[in-house]
């Protein structure tokens, strides 16, 4: 039988040294604003932030019809700003658990149905609740008309997330290496 040798060299790090080198400051992923994603999700911001202010300039609580435009404006809004700061930071990476295709083509479409819902409340109330030529009308009817651009934004997300989720044009480490966007 060989003998052990009387002298072993190893070489030990200690995992304070890995944790480190792994957490690095969050540094915004500019290349995920260029990309098709990002300039639809800034234009969601854009478009979302104009209905709900919109609305919120008129007195939208006597009216239901406006209550349910504010809700859907407001709290997808809030929901995609969410996914933007994901996205910006690569935190979606650090989150690898989470099927992040599967989980925005399931937001981008019910965000999409949300908005169809709101667009259709806020353009039919916009003659039943305001005269014609005034203040409160030209708003709502801007909104109703940048609610119609921003359920559009959505669909378009809905489908390219729904390729993305599919795989339709890259395969799986392309698609895990890009980010998940294109």
């Amino acid at each position: 039988m060989a003998e052990f040798p009387s002298k072993v060299s190893t070489r030990t790090s200690s995992p304070a040294q890995g944790v480190g080198a792994s957490v690095s400051a969050l540094r915004p992923d500019l290349g995920f604003v260029r990309s098709a994603l990002g300039v639809l999700a800034l234009l969601q911001l854009v478009l979302g932030l104009l209905v709900w202010a919109l609305i919120a300039d008129t007195p939208y609580h006597l009216y239901p019809a406006y209550g349910w435009v504010m809700f859907v404006a407001v709290f997808l809004w809030l929901v995609t700003i969410v996914f933007f700061i994901i996205y910006l930071f690569q935190l979606h990476m650090k989150l690898y658990m989470v099927p992040w295709p599967l989980v925005l083509m399931i937001f981008f479409v019910a965000a999409t149905v949300l908005y169809i819902t709101a667009f259709i409340s806020c353009a039919a109330a916009v003659d039943l609740t305001s005269l014609k030529g005034s203040r409160p009308y030209n708003q709502r009817s801007a909104a109703s008309f940048f609610a119609c651009l921003v359920m559009i934004a959505y669909g378009v997300s809905a489908f390219f997330s729904f390729q993305a989720w599919r795989g339709v044009g890259s395969n799986a480490a392309t698609s895990q290496m890009a980010g998940g966007y294109s």
